[in-house]
């Protein structure tokens, strides 16, 4: 209970507007004025979870560190996402070009920072930084599962390594990451703000979903058909097999309770929901999923996103939401950040990401999929729906929580910075 106080004190302090102090004390103590960062970022554009990783902390760094020029280096910008991004952050620079970035930004930059992510994705990027330039680097809101001989060294001599979950600090331990600063930084869609209101609210009212009178609800496959949405994807056939024959095997069982929640939702409150994607392939599944199972009274309460969608018209619509139910891990951390309750149906097959729900304080609205009945779920959703106020405060909480963390990794950066 301590820790969880203090990270809410901590989080009030940020917004009482300590937290841009963190530039002055920098100036005061002779760093070097408006120094300059390549934000390593942007993996992918299919998943709108991937995509609000850049924005996120594009976020965080320009509340907490206004002084600090970024240069985002991102792996992808199609679908939209690069002029979203130039749209938000009209004061930064964003490229794809390695040549570039390997040039002009190596020379110009003060310091490499990796975004948060499912691991250190472009860890050998970080390693060319450190071999061309000798300059320092980090990590923020990184899971990290495993850590080979060349990672552990790598990381070893990085100025810190913030990951998105604290089970990641196991696993730094056992492998002998020990020199860098190590702390929980939770994943920077925690602090995604881009909305989209001229399409969402066009979209709510084409649709007829009033605010706070709809829930959303996301499917997942155990394991994202990549083979089938991505080019490049080598898989060998044993492991297309296994993807596909694990998909088939889970996917009634795991959204069965799923659709229990939703269920009583439309029969308990006459509301409706929203059925929608966060990733591109959930379009083709959702029908099967989650709404043709659905009894005839339910189903016509049902309406289908049946297009995919960028974060900021997402984050608009899950604004306006009852709550967020979803089998996806991003999702409701935008609609959390976004001031709507959200629900997070992991799979175990969806990493040890999970873990940073719990770390801020979440765990009533985690469910292990196979450790909880449809029930569990439904009872939930109707707790959230008989005392919203409460529900309400909770996830407050967990966002000052998540505050209180950007805070300490944005203070570590700045010093780093010196």
């Amino acid at each position: 209970m301590s820790s969880r106080r203090s990270f809410v004190q901590a989080a009030a302090v940020s917004a009482a507007g300590v937290s841009p102090l963190v530039g002055a004390l920098r100036q005061a103590l002779g760093a070097k004025p408006n120094p300059t960062i390549i934000l390593r970022s942007g993996w992918q554009t299919v998943n709108i979870g991937d995509i609000t990783h850049t924005p996120g902390v594009l976020n965080v760094l320009r509340k907490h560190l206004p002084d600090v020029h970024v240069l985002a280096w991102l792996s992808h910008d199609d679908r939209g996402v690069g002029e979203m991004l130039r749209k938000e952050f009209p004061k930064y620079e964003f490229t794809t070009d390695r040549k570039l970035v390997g040039g002009e930004w190596f020379k110009r930059a003060d310091f490499m920072l990796h975004g948060s992510g499912p691991s250190v994705v472009a860890a050998r990027d970080l390693r060319s930084w450190r071999d061309k330039t000798g300059k320092p680097f980090g990590t923020f809101g990184v899971t990290i599962g495993s850590v080979n001989d060349w990672l552990r060294t790598l990381l070893n001599e990085a100025s810190f390594v913030y990951t998105r979950e604290t089970k990641t600090h196991d696993v730094l331990a056992k492998a002998g990451v020990t020199k860098p600063v190590i702390g929980f930084m939770p994943d920077g869609t925690f602090d995604f703000q881009i909305l989209n209101e001229d399409k969402g609210l066009a979209y709510l009212k084409a649709n007829g979903l009033e605010d706070r009178k709809f829930i959303c609800a996301i499917p997942r496959l155990r394991y994202t058909p990549y083979h089938k949405i991505k080019k490049g994807i080598n898989w060998s056939d044993e492991r297309i097999r296994m993807v596909e024959t694990t998909n088939e095997k889970y996917g009634e069982q795991d959204h069965a309770k799923m659709r229990e929640a939703m269920i009583r939702w439309v029969r308990e409150t006459g509301l409706k929901i929203l059925v929608c994607p966060e990733m591109t392939y959930q379009i083709d599944v959702m029908d099967e999923l989650l709404i043709d199972p659905l009894p005839a009274d339910v189903k016509k309460n049902v309406v289908k996103r049946d297009t995919y969608w960028l974060p900021d018209e997402a984050a608009s619509v899950y604004k306006r939401a009852h709550t967020v139910v979803s089998a996806e891990c991003h999702s409701p951390i935008i609609a959390e950040a976004n001031g709507t309750p959200a629900f997070y149906v992991r799979q175990p097959t969806d990493t040890i990401k999970g873990q940073m729900y719990y770390d801020l304080g979440l765990a009533d609205w985690t469910f292990e999929v196979d450790d909880v009945t449809g029930k569990d779920i439904a009872d939930q959703l109707m707790k959230v729906y008989s005392d919203y106020t409460g529900a309400q405060k909770k996830r407050a909480e967990a966002i000052a929580m998540a505050n209180a963390r950007f805070d300490e990794a944005c203070a570590t950066l700045g010093k780093s910075l010196g």
